[in-house]
């Protein structure tokens, strides 16, 4: 099985930093990409970024220049820094990462269970 696993979120005021950190474990083979997403209340859950496996990087074009991406493939985690936040940043954060376990044929998409932003005006 495979499980990811964030960690980061908190109660923040705006202009603040956070930094969200998600493990991937388990009976893994090879990772692909690995995202954040988020959803607010009553809003639809969004894509925020992304790391490939080829490195290159994606972002939503609220976040450019405030949040940045990076990963560890020695220990299969990514993280997103979060500077100069926003009220409209809260949210609840959740990990997604396109995964091949030990033994499998193709990659699926596997995610976190969400972990809490909030950021105060």
């Amino acid at each position: 099985q495979v499980q990811l696993v964030e960690s980061g979120g908190g109660l923040v005021q705006a202009g603040g930093s956070l930094r969200l950190s998600c493990t991937a474990s388990g009976s893994i083979f090879s990772i692909n990409t690995m995202s954040w997403y988020r959803q607010a209340p009553g809003k639809q859950r969004e894509f925020v970024a992304r790391f490939t496996s080829g490195a290159s990087t994606y972002y939503l074009d609220s976040v450019k220049g405030r949040f940045t991406i990076s990963r560890d493939n020695a220990k299969n985690t990514v993280s997103l820094q979060m500077n100069s936040l926003k009220p409209e940043d809260t949210a609840v954060y959740y990990c997604a990462a396109n995964i091949m376990g030990d033994g499998g044929t193709f990659f699926r998409n596997y995610w976190g269970q969400g972990t809490q932003v909030t950021v105060s005006s």
